[in-house]
């Protein structure tokens, strides 16, 4: 049997299983090692367990758990609403500025917890019901937040952005930054499509406000302090985690560590949270969440072998290099079957699965990797909310039980047209990715 038929074979196995619900990790697991047990023998089997140790052993991969105590931290507290409210405090005599408010409130909580479903939902809980309390229509309630949370896997520090490194052996430190101007600038778009799309719809809501007239709201200066205030030491941590990681003082791993301990000690203080069942809620989620990204990561690292040993990676890296197509078409057929990966798929298991296959192709045209994963996470965004499997989607149903999904949709549709767009922008001026890291670090990987 052929590499190439090997190939299809593999991927039609591997959706299938990944498909019927089975935990990512241990279908991976099962294809690699029925693939070798098929196509190898026995004795191709004999170095697995090894090989999974092997890749967990990376020093790298402390970041991971750490930086998951820290979102575990924040997201287990009032943080989240603190966050909200102050940039409400700030905005809402802005038209819809309470949609900007809940905007730049998942951009800086999912700069600090890293996580989108996080992110969706812990600001989704306090910001959809006042928006739609105050006229806000569901479509852009929901949608702002759902799409407000794919920002999560963007802005560093980002659990994404870690893996893509280690899959690539690119500079963590420098995907990092690569992700913080891409971040405010989708921050920013996102913010003006929220402005223009309140403007438009503005007859409609006062007309929803007349019908259930809210009281009037004013904040003096001193409560835009106090807002300020909540949110301040949350933003000391990004400040913290960029002058020790980018000032050279400190490795991404020590930064992981130095931004756990400091948000594990603000929640205590500031929330209270110094009681045993507290604490618990903190270090199982952290325990939890860690364990399952880890064991996708070992996985990965099977997937991967089994591929090598099989050809099927080379196979494939050969192939799309034979096409012999221009440079950019390539990446559109890249992005386009990334964005139908990611409607099915998670992106921490696109980024292991497709990494191994699709660096020497990128290396061989002459693509930045720095600057492809920027690109492939905004891409990689999208997929978590879209259907079938977009995540933000079902976690924003959670919080709002009584609006459809297809509203949630409709009202994510055109920020999904914005980060294509994006996207594009990027394509065309690949120095908003990497002009920071460069200046910062020097060129390079």
């Amino acid at each position: 049997m052929s590499e190439t038929t090997i190939g299809l074979l593999l991927l039609v196995t591997t959706l299938l299983i990944l498909f019927s619900g089975v935990p990512i990790a241990w279908g991976l697991i099962v294809v690699a090692v029925a693939f070798l047990l098929i196509f190898e023998g026995p004795g191709s089997l004999d170095s697995v367990a090894l090989l999974m140790l092997d890749e967990l052993s990376s020093f790298a991969l402390l970041t991971i758990p750490l930086f998951v105590l820290l979102g575990s931290s924040i997201g287990a507290t009032a943080a989240g609403r603190d966050i909200y409210e102050s940039f409400y405090r700030l905005l809402y005599r802005v038209p819809g500025g309470l949609v900007i408010a809940n905007i730049f409130a998942c951009g800086l909580f999912s700069a600090i917890c890293g996580s989108s479903p996080a992110t969706a939902a812990a600001i989704g809980k306090v910001g959809v019901p006042e928006m739609l309390r105050r006229g806000v229509s569901r479509e852009l309630a929901t949608g702002s937040v759902c799409a407000g949370g794919t920002l999560g896997i963007l802005i560093p520090p980002s659990v994404t952005l870690i893996l893509y490194g280690l899959a690539t052996e690119t500079s963590i430190g420098r995907l990092f930054l690569a992700g913080v101007i891409p971040g405010i600038l989708l921050v920013l778009l996102f913010a003006v499509y929220a402005w223009l799309a309140s403007v438009l719809e503005n007859r409609r809501t006062r007309a929803a406000m007349s019908a259930d007239p809210a009281p009037e709201i004013h904040f003096t200066t001193a409560e835009k302090i106090s807002g300020l205030l909540k949110a301040g030491p949350f933003l000391m941590i990004l400040i913290a985690v960029g002058f020790f990681m980018y000032g050279g003082f400190a490795t991404p791993s020590e930064v992981a560590a130095i931004a756990a301990v400091l948000g594990l000690a603000l929640v205590i203080i500031i929330y209270n949270t110094w009681r045993a069942r507290d604490l618990w809620r903190i270090y199982s989620d952290t325990v939890r969440e860690s364990t399952m990204i880890l064991m996708i990561i070992a996985a990965a690292a099977l997937y991967s072998y089994m591929l090598s040993r099989l050809y099927i990676t080379q196979t494939a890296a050969e192939g799309l290099v034979s096409l012999q197509m221009n440079r950019w078409v390539l990446m559109v057929v890249i992005n386009i079957f990334l964005l139908i990966a990611g409607c099915f798929l998670p992106p921490v298991a696109i980024i292991l699965m497709c990494m191994p296959i699709l660096t020497p192709v990128l290396e061989a045209n002459n693509f930045d990797l720095i600057w492809f994963a920027i690109i492939m996470t905004i891409n990689l965004e999208i997929g978590l909310i879209t259907p079938p499997v977009g995540l933000n989607l079902f976690v924003l149903r959670g919080v709002a039980p009584d609006i459809p999904i297809g509203v949630i949709l409709r009202g994510s549709l055109p920020f999904v047209i914005i980060m294509l767009v994006f996207m594009v922008v990027l394509s065309v001026f690949p120095e908003l990715v990497t002009w920071l890291p460069d200046t910062v670090m020097g060129k390079g990987r």
